[in-house]
């Protein structure tokens, strides 16, 4: 069975955040900043595919619980990611039951024009279209299958990570980003016949690394 890989620009940060983070810890205030840089684009973006239009109110008190428990985190980079993920999806289903309004799966173009990137080259931006092509065909997927493609392609996080976040097995998770993955590939196009090409096609689509 395929799997989504870890995205190419989670990997590239995932240094830099680790000693972002813990010269955060120590008290540096630019260093957080630095952390915040890195995780929020995706972050917001898993977000918008869960609460919509509200993400950005939701990422802020996220990021106040963050800033708030900061001293108690204990990981690297990708392990940073996780928590913050985890902290963010908590707060998004506080907001739905305060709203009483169910979740809606997807993201939107500008979250992924909006990733951090050293360069911008024009190969990227090609790359960032097509991501973005993706995710709108995201929203249509099963609410399981699209957090679950959110987590590992958008937020960059490894299939054990992502069951963290979401309290599942990692099996379920792989199988759930796996058949979203599948569902992109056939509506883009991508891929070959067999399963895990098609799923391999659709995360390179949604600008993973191969």
């Amino acid at each position: 069975m395929g799997q989504a890989r870890q995205p190419r620009r989670a990997q590239a940060y995932d240094g830099e955040l680790g000693a972002a983070v813990a010269r955060a810890q120590e008290g540096d205030e630019s260093a957080f900043a630095v952390a915040y840089r890195i995780v929020q684009p995706g972050l917001l973006g898993f977000l918008r595919g869960i609460v919509g239009d509200d993400a950005e109110d939701v990422a802020a008190d996220a990021w106040l619980e963050v800033a708030r428990d900061l001293g108690r985190f204990k990981g690297d980079g990708a392990g940073f990611r996780g928590w913050t993920a985890t902290i963010a999806r908590h707060r998004a289903l506080d907001h739905l039951r305060r709203r009483r309004v169910r979740p809606r799966a997807g993201g939107t173009e500008q979250d992924v024009l909006d990733l951090p990137a050293p360069h911008n080259t024009h190969e990227q931006a090609l790359e960032s279209l097509s991501t973005a092509r993706a995710l709108e065909l995201v929203r249509r997927l099963p609410r399981d299958q699209a957090e679950a493609v959110l987590l590992r392609v958008v937020v960059g996080l490894d299939g054990p990570a992502a069951a963290r976040v979401l309290g599942k097995r990692p099996g379920a998770v792989r199988t759930a980003a796996h058949r979203g993955l599948k569902r992109l590939a056939v509506q883009l196009g991508v891929g070959g016949e067999a399963e895990e090409g098609v799923t391999d096609g659709a995360a390179r689509t949604l600008g993973e690394s191969t």
